[in-house]
């Protein structure tokens, strides 16, 4: 409606993390089976992942549980976070889960939601931040959700420092460049 009000095009997904392991594959000298410590518990944290493609920029929200509630509040932390309002618009690109799409949820002023098709992750660039972000915790054990969390945490924060490193992993051909 406003030409001169700047749009930014950000994506975003949630990712749940919890105390049962992540396994990937460890290199081992031959002869040798390799071991991964873990114990299957059922304790879970979300990881919520706000990406702007173009410039390789993320905002990270780590929370205990998701509906629509929690997710308004990540919204308008987000967009205080962007600066979004009447002097700045920004589209975030997300899937259709539940919660996005509830009737009760408050999206703030500044912000517009814009959800792909079902079952389609491959066209969501956020999916990407998740191996990224699992590098840290994989065959890793934790003893509860504190050290996952911080775990988390630093990890992040240095993904964070690193731009190019989520730019790389995140920008699709196809995304807008100007965004």
């Amino acid at each position: 409606e406003d030409p001169d009000t700047p749009l930014e095009v950000w994506a975003m997904d949630e990712h749940r993390v919890g105390l049962k392991p992540v396994l990937r594959r460890v290199w081992a000298p031959r002869g040798c089976r390799p071991m991964a410590r873990g114990h299957q518990r059922f304790e879970w944290m979300y990881l919520v992942g706000f990406v702007r493609p173009s410039t390789g920029r993320v905002v990270w929200f780590l929370t205990d549980g998701i509906d629509a509630p929690m997710f308004g509040a990540i919204l308008d932390a987000f967009a205080r976070e962007v600066g979004a309002g009447p002097t700045k618009h920004v589209l975030i690109v997300l899937d259709g889960a539940g919660w996005h799409v509830a009737s009760t949820l408050d999206i703030p002023e500044g912000i517009t939601l814009e959800f792909l098709p079902p079952y389609s992750p491959e066209l969501q660039p956020a999916e990407h931040l998740w191996p990224l972000t699992n590098e840290t915790i994989a065959n890793t054990y934790f003893a509860d959700l504190g050290a996952l969390d911080q775990a988390l945490a630093d990890r992040c924060c240095g993904l964070a420092d690193n731009p190019d490193r989520i730019r790389a992993a995140t920008w699709f051909h196809w995304w807008p460049q100007f965004a």
